[in-house]
């Protein structure tokens, strides 16, 4: 975050892989009558815990692929291609009338770290990437180094993730005019529909219609989430420049839209609506390194925590609540459980931080090595026992999953309040993605009800903080009233 006069922004916590997917007027999506969510439910469909990935028993696909080796990345890559090819062999006539989805013409495999092979008129010797490329309609993925390191990170479903992606930019190409792209088309409105796209395949995934592969609902979202989380654009990038693809924040949030509606929300995605509701900001000359990348704020720096505080109270002032004190150490609560390493105890209406733990999480890591998030995420965490306090003095109930939910969302208010030019404590490029991170988190405090229990699905709990941080406090109380 940054204190106004001087811009310092957050780095978080795994390297990007900017530009690993690269490839040759609608309002923003809201609530104009908040409808109360089923907490127990994603977009509609219970959230499961199940098995997820490629499901047991079933015999490989058989397309014509190119110089692949037979090997199990190729047969996770085929398997992917077969049945999102199944997929939009349905969807493209059912949602564009007319429409036939016709397969993709080529398909290559090959090693990145071997000897090169040529598509798209590019030798891909080195190049650890997957792409399509129109102009010989071909999808080509790297068997040797990505596929497998995202196999290792996050499982075959991320794998999915990517190619599915993909095919996405060869359902622009095979729609034309009708998905509104042209040649002239940003990049980031191209990558944002294919992203909304994935979303579409992945809900068919998760109603059980895929051929090849199975994906439970709370975990196996989550490690989707998280696979859009790694292939973010670095903090800084602008969404401007050509071949971006969109911060976490955004990137999730496409793929949120496509989830949750159909292929013609997705290709509704244009020019306005992206500039509307686009998150992705760079760095400028006043962005500096105070020592823990550039620039995130130090958490235990007591400057920096009065700000929060001061931002904090002025965010929610129109609740007419009683702030709650910020107390530095552990302290005793009769009517909650201790949560780490922020606390709210309703009684004292008292905020407790364990501060070497709070610095734990404030600290992005260093390149290769393992640390924290970041200054946003640690902030974020009192906020959301912040929110907690509001809540209590607006007769909301504290405890269960409605309850964490609506302090996401009241987090995320707070968050879209620091986006002002007059803010005291500011937004900075990669906060948002911060939040994702840690939103994705297995103990995630930002969506955790007073006792630090969260709602197992992150899909909910990003979709929460986003209806906050984009539509206010307002939204928050009536749709996840509980």
């Amino acid at each position: 975050m940054a204190r106004r006069g001087g811009r310092l922004a957050a780095l978080v916590a795994v390297v990007a892989a900017a530009g690993l997917l690269s490839s040759c007027t609608q309002a923003v999506e809201g609530l104009a009558r908040a409808e109360r969510p089923d907490v127990s439910k994603v977009a509609g469909l219970d959230i499961t815990t199940g098995e997820s990935g490629p499901k047991p028993g079933v015999a490989d696909a058989r397309l014509p692929v190119e110089n692949g080796d037979g090997g199990e990345m190729d047969r996770l890559a085929i398997n992917t291609l077969a049945d999102v090819e199944d997929y939009w062999e349905q969807q493209l006539p059912a949602n564009f009338a007319g429409t036939k989805f016709d397969p993709v013409k080529r398909l290559v495999s090959y090693d990145s770290t071997g000897a090169g092979v040529t598509v798209c008129r590019t030798n891909t010797a080195g190049v650890a990437n997957a792409f399509y490329c129109s102009l010989d309609d071909s999808i080509a993925w790297d068997r040797g180094e990505l596929l497998p390191m995202l196999n290792d990170a996050f499982g075959p479903m991320s794998v999915v993730t990517v190619l599915a992606h993909e095919m996405g930019h060869a359902v622009q190409y095979k729609l034309g005019a009708r998905s509104g792209i042209t040649q002239a088309t940003p990049s980031i409105i191209k990558e944002q529909q294919a992203d909304c796209y994935a979303g579409n395949f992945f809900r068919w995934v998760a109603e059980g219609k895929s051929a090849h592969f199975r994906i439970s609902t709370g975990p196996g979202l989550n490690a989707i989430l998280a696979t859009m989380f790694f292939i973010r654009d670095a903090a800084g990038t602008s969404a401007e420049k050509q071949g971006a693809h969109g911060s976490a924040f955004d990137r999730v949030a496409a793929f949120q839209f496509g989830f949750a509606g159909d292929p013609k929300r997705c290709a509704a995605i244009d020019e306005a609506e992206v500039k509307s509701r686009i998150a992705q900001q760079q760095f400028d000359e006043k962005d500096v390194d105070l020592g823990q990348g550039k620039g995130n704020l130090r958490v235990d720096d007591r400057k920096s925590l009065n700000l929060l505080e001061d931002s904090l109270r002025d965010a929610y002032k129109q609740s007419g609540a009683t702030p709650p004190a910020l107390k530095i150490g552990e302290s005793t609560c009769a009517d909650a459980q201790a949560t780490s390493p922020v606390a709210y105890c309703p009684s004292t209406n008292e905020i407790s931080v364990d501060l070497p733990e709070l610095v734990k999480i404030g600290t992005p890591p260093k390149r290769g090595q393992k640390g924290g998030i970041g200054d946003f995420a640690a902030f974020a965490e009192i906020a959301s026992r912040f929110a907690l306090s509001i809540q209590k003095a607006t007769g909301y109930p504290l405890e269960g999953p409605a309850a964490g939910l609506r302090t996401a969302c009241l987090t995320g208010a707070w968050a879209g309040t620091t986006t002002k030019p007059t803010a005291q404590l500011q937004l900075s490029s990669g906060d948002l993605d911060e939040a994702v991170a840690e939103l994705l988190a297995d103990k995630s405090l930002i969506a955790a009800d007073v006792n630090g229990g969260v709602v197992p699905s992150g899909f909910a709990r990003v979709e929460a903080f986003r209806d906050g941080f984009f539509q206010g406090s307002g939204l928050c109380t009536r749709k996840y009233a509980g």
